[in-house]
């Protein structure tokens, strides 16, 4: 009996327990459905990072786009997209077992959101949020 409570509380703690974001994600258009890039998420410090790896261009769009709808004031700002680091700052938070208080950035217009990540069903729940308008995309897992 002591056997089986045992591994029913060792299930119990790994299911409770935040999964890792850090990895390569692959991001999908909310509004036409198509793949947009890969995003690897990485972290440095006790902060957790992600930048483009990987861009899928239509036939006739720029293969090496850079961010000129970026506010002249980020350093991001006519840079190259392809590289670039999307989400800053993210920190874990335990107990509610997100990665919040960090930004993201959405090359596509060159705005800068507020951001929060989590782990749902083995896919990244992505939101950008602007007080309490938000908007909340799903990555999915990329192996390549």
């Amino acid at each position: 009996m002591k056997t089986i409570t045992l591994i029913a509380m060792c299930l119990l703690a790994i299911s409770t327990q935040a999964q890792s974001i850090i990895g390569k994600w692959k991001t999908i258009d909310d509004e036409t459905g198509k793949e947009k890039s890969i995003v690897e998420i990485y972290q440095k410090g006790d902060a957790y990072y992600g930048k483009i790896i990987k861009l899928f261009r239509e036939p006739g769009e720029d293969p090496d786009p850079i961010c000129d709808d970026c506010d002249e004031d980020d350093p991001r700002y006519n840079q190259k997209i392809l590289g670039m680091e999307i989400v800053k700052d993210m920190k874990f938070d335990a107990g509610d077992k997100v990665y919040n208080d960090g930004t993201i950035l959405d090359p596509k217009n060159g705005s800068v959101y507020d951001c929060r990540l989590w782990v749902e069903e083995g896919k990244l729940k992505v939101r950008g949020y602007i007080m309490f308008l938000y908007r909340t995309q799903t990555w999915h897992p990329y192996a390549e």
